[in-house]
């Protein structure tokens, strides 16, 4: 039997957290990365009447295993509730998201719930976001021009310039088939106004910047599981 790590078993104090607050009857989003698995875990071992939309492919399998029904995000009417976690969580519950490579569909999903927990454990925690790679998804066709766009905004909040994320060698692929640019590391002073030169890029279908979105955050630590909020 593997022995957790410290930093799994906060996440999983998280993850529990946040289940506890899930109803019978709810629609819930279910978020992507090894944070949301612990939610999705604690979430199935209440063995609620409850609909899951998942946020990718990898977490719509876990659902399944664990017995949760879903629906896509076409079939929900409404999700009560979305769950998940973050790469990175800043001041007034702003996050970097997208080291699961998930963050189109995550954003989406957040974006149609009526509230939004971000679970985290303590490290996750920091003074201003950039600490974390910051993901950008981009279309295929033409993405080093694209990249290079990318840059030139970066460089205009004096951000080192982005990487194409690779796994083995290979571009890595999204659930959407896009491909992720990581910016480099670098303190992000004015989040909003990166958001924004982002988005007006051509070829940039979204990026890691989630703010104002989280109504409250589970952060959890050496002490205990701690309850944020804007």
């Amino acid at each position: 039997m593997s022995v957790m790590s410290s930093s799994d078993i906060q996440k999983a104090k998280a993850g529990a957290a946040a289940a506890a607050l899930v109803e019978a009857g709810m629609t819930v989003g279910l978020g992507t990365g090894t944070t949301a698995a612990h939610f999705v875990r604690a979430l199935a071992a209440r063995k609620l009447d409850v609909q899951g939309v998942s946020t990718s492919e990898a977490t719509e399998a876990l659902a399944h295993e664990l017995g949760i029904r879903t629906l896509s995000l076409d079939q929900a009417r409404a999700i009560d509730l979305t769950v998940d976690g973050a790469d990175e969580i800043g001041p007034g519950l702003s996050l970097i998201k997208g080291g699961g490579a998930a963050l189109l569909r995550e954003k989406l999903v957040w974006e149609a719930s009526r509230r939004c927990i971000v679970i985290a454990d303590a490290s996750k925690v920091s003074a201003v976001l950039g600490s974390f790679p910051l993901p950008i998804e981009v279309v295929r066709f033409g993405h080093p021009h694209t990249a290079s766009a990318i840059a030139d905004v970066l460089i205009d909040f004096d951000l080192p310039a982005p990487r194409l994320r690779t796994k083995d060698g290979a571009p890595v692929v999204t659930d959407s088939g896009n491909f992720i640019y990581d910016a480099g590391r670098g303190a992000i002073e004015e989040p909003a106004q990166l958001a924004s030169a982002l988005k007006s890029i051509t070829g940039v279908v979204d990026h890691g910047l989630f703010l104002d979105m989280a109504d409250q955050a589970f952060v959890a630590g050496d002490t205990g599981v701690e309850s944020l909020t804007p």
